[in-house]
Formats: C-alpha cells, sequence, structure tokens
C-alpha cells in the first residue's frame, strides 16, 4: 500500500498571505450553533483546535452571555 506524502510549497512574494486571525467570513449563529453543539456533544478534536481563538461577538449578544453566565440555576 502506498503512503501519503505531504507536499509542502512555499508562498509566493508576490501574493499577499492572509492573516488568519483576522474575522473574515460573516457566518449566523444559527448556522454556526448547532454544528459547534454537535462537535462538542461529540467530543470532534478538531474543536479543541479553536479553543483558544477569540471571536467578535455584537454587544447585545455579549450583554445576554454574559448575564446569563452569572445566573445560578434554582435549587
Amino acid at each position: 500500500m502506498a503512503t501519503a506524502r505531504l507536499r509542502v510549497f512555499p508562498h509566493p512574494d508576490d501574493e499577499p498571505v492572509e492573516d488568519f486571525h483576522t474575522p473574515s467570513v460573516p457566518i449566523r449563529l444559527s448556522d454556526l450553533y448547532p454544528l459547534l453543539a454537535q462537535a462538542f456533544r461529540d467530543n470532534y478534536v478538531w474543536l479543541r483546535d479553536f479553543e483558544n481563538d477569540e471571536i467578535l461577538v455584537s454587544g447585545d449578544l455579549y450583554e445576554v452571555v454574559r448575564a446569563f453566565s452569572n445566573m445560578r440555576p434554582s435549587a
């Protein structure tokens, strides 16, 4: 059986290199959260690769998430 070989090609100097830490793709939260929930529930390894990444959210969503995180479940 043949093994796959990884070939690495350098970036040409004349092409701009994308900054992967800059948000550049808009996505609706309603499209994203079911996928993230499934990945979290099924313990997909790739999700852990992004654990330390930061995301930008709207101010109102931030306030709702912050208030929700401070709520304590009733006994």
